[in-house]
């Protein structure tokens, strides 16, 4: 059966809300790789985070006709995603979040070549998760410390510090990994 929805995401929508599998399918062969990404950003092992992408799709089979148009599909289902990597995080591990701000410095390059080699996923799995959580739900999702603190049950100050040593760490690790590339190429 090929299903054509051409641009009529309405008769998608429809179709999924009348629990129609081809239309499922369809939704999910468009969307899968997406949410796997998304939800790769938070959760490192590939297992884990398929299985929240998998909890996610029947939670969005399952409540479509919650969805009430006011946004687009995807990004109600992104959403979804986000949730379920956050409830996934907080059953399965322990994170804790520091309430101060310590002194840090920055590493001095001092070689005025910076080499823009590298893959931002792999800096993100090296953050602590407490760091993560709130880098991704601040940078990638758009959520503001406010939704950060309700999400996450945090106050606002944490979310902030949070956010300010993810940012710290990803440069230092940057910045690291520049020196080792450029100590090997001499």
């Amino acid at each position: 059966m090929k299903l054509l929805f051409g641009n009529k995401k309405d008769d998608l929508l429809s179709r999924l809300k009348k629990q129609d599998a081809a239309a499922q399918k369809f939704f999910y062969d468009q969307n899968v790789k997406k949410l796997l990404s998304v939800s790769k950003s938070y959760i490192s092992d590939l297992y884990q985070a398929e299985d929240c992408v998998i909890r996610a799709f029947c939670k969005i089979f399952k409540h479509i006709e919650g969805f009430r148009g006011d946004g687009n599909l995807e990004g109600w289902a992104r959403r979804i995603v986000v949730n379920e990597c956050l409830n996934f995080i907080k059953s399965h591990k322990t994170v804790f979040y520091l309430d101060d701000i310590s002194q840090s410095f920055m590493e001095e390059i001092q070689d005025e070549e910076v080499v823009f080699d590298f893959n931002a996923q792999e800096l993100l799995d090296q953050l602590p998760d407490a760091y993560k959580m709130v880098f991704n739900l601040y940078v990638l999702e758009g959520y503001s410390h406010q939704e950060i603190a309700d999400t996450l049950k945090i106050s606002i100050a944490v979310s902030k510090t949070q956010l300010f040593r993810a940012k710290e760490k990803l440069r230092k690790i940057y910045f690291q990994q520049q020196k080792t590339l450029r100590n090997e190429h001499n």
